[in-house]
């Protein structure tokens, strides 16, 4: 009939059997059904209801069955749902592609707007770590890094987290520079207070030296008594001129700038230590060729005394003591003072190099120690641009100097 579809399929059952079927071909042509999807279509109930079958051989229809206009007879039509089924692919297709177009332009979009809205935030952060990296544990301290206006608006969340960094870092300059403020007036009367004692100081000691030449002349207890002053004087005198170079060092007043001999200052360090100590071992581990660098050589053979000084102290008689000195292959020297005494309590060892620190809590008076040389010797370590670090256990105290190489002429 005109208008039939190409794959259409129609057919007349009478009773349960078929009398015709067919298929329309897309050249116009009937073409004949398998037994299979005949069978299927035979068990079709004739009430007009569609259906949805897949046939034998021949996909996906759509099926009714109707009385026909004889007795017993009924009519069935199909019809294919392949163009149905394709137009649902292709639309299925078309909206994936649409989907993954849009979802990519959310993502970029999005991605976009967030990076814009943490910008400000990324700044802050910044500035954070700018801060983070400076030196603020001495010395005069400002702090000129600010987050930007912009940045630090209060209408908005980011800008309120900038307003307050920018409140903290004032708080922060203001507490530092009122330490630093402290600390500078606290130098400056150490050093006047030690250059005025040197003089009253300087007065007891020829007083008592005086008395002393005159010892037969006076009672036995006023003889000891002057001897005892004259000792407490000369200690107190190595005590203020100690706080004295102390003051000096912290306030940044530089140092001598000449070749140094290290391999000489070394050699007379120990012998100083030798006679000092005679009931030590000493030794020392020297370079074939003398090692120099820059620097002052008074202060660095006060360092060096120091550290011997500070291992005849606090070791027993027959103690080994080993200086060596060595290159530390990147154009520095290294310092080493090994000892084989009962080391260094670990709870003093952070505080090592602190003034006055002491591993008993007795000023010993006899042993004439200040409590300010590992102190004195850490400051000039620095000044010099190097460092110096200890290491102990029982039986082996390392100290070991670090100094940068003599600096070409």
């Amino acid at each position: 009939m005109p208008g039939v579809r190409p794959d259409e399929i129609g057919a007349i059952i009478e009773g349960r059997a078929i009398t015709a079927v067919g298929k329309l071909g897309s050249d116009g042509n009937r073409k004949a059904l398998s037994g299979a999807a005949e069978r299927q279509l035979a068990a079709v109930p004739a009430n007009g209801r569609p259906r949805t079958m897949s046939l034998d051989g021949l996909g996906r229809y759509r099926v009714v069955a109707e009385p026909g206009s004889d007795d017993g007879q009924t009519v069935l039509t199909g019809l294919s749902l392949a163009p149905v089924d394709e137009t649902l692919l292709r639309v299925l297709m078309v909206l994936a592609v649409v989907a993954a177009i849009v979802l990519l332009i959310a993502i970029t979009v999005g991605i976009t707007l967030i990076r814009r809205a943490l910008a400000p935030l990324d700044r802050v952060a910044a500035t954070a770590y700018r801060v983070a990296d400076l030196p603020l544990d001495h010395g005069e301290v400002e702090l000129p890094v600010r987050v930007p206006a912009d940045d630090a608006d209060p209408r908005t969340e980011v800008g309120q987290l900038g307003a307050a960094v920018n409140r903290m870092l004032d708080n922060i300059t203001g507490a530092l520079s009122a330490r630093y403020a402290s600390e500078t007036r606290v130098r400056q009367f150490v050093a006047d207070a030690s250059h005025e004692l040197r003089t009253p100081l300087a007065a007891i000691r020829g007083y008592t030296e005086l008395a002393q030449r005159n010892s037969d002349a006076v009672p036995a207890a006023v003889a000891d008594a002057m001897s005892r002053v004259d000792a407490a004087a000369i200690r107190m005198s190595g005590l203020v001129e100690d706080l004295l170079l102390l003051a000096r060092l912290d306030s940044g007043r530089p140092l001598e700038h000449e070749p140094v001999d290290l391999t000489r200052i070394t050699v007379d360090a120990v012998n100083d230590a030798h006679i000092a100590g005679s009931d030590h071992q000493w030794e020392m581990n020297l370079p074939d060729e003398p090692v120099e660098i820059t620097g002052d050589a008074a202060r660095l053979h006060q360092v060096l005394a120091n550290l011997l000084t500070n291992a005849r102290v606090h070791t027993g008689p027959g103690t080994v003591v080993t200086t060596s000195l060595e290159s530390d292959g990147a154009g520095g020297v290294r310092w080493r003072v090994r000892d084989t005494g009962p080391g260094i309590p670990p709870e003093l060892v952070p505080e090592i190099f602190q003034r006055f620190a002491r591993g008993d809590s007795s000023r010993s008076r006899h042993t004439g120690s200040t409590g300010l040389g590992l102190a004195i010797a850490s400051a000039v370590v620095r000044a010099h641009g190097g460092e110096i670090t200890v290491a102990s256990e029982p039986g082996d105290t390392v100290f070991t100097v670090r100094l940068p190489g003599r600096e070409p002429s």
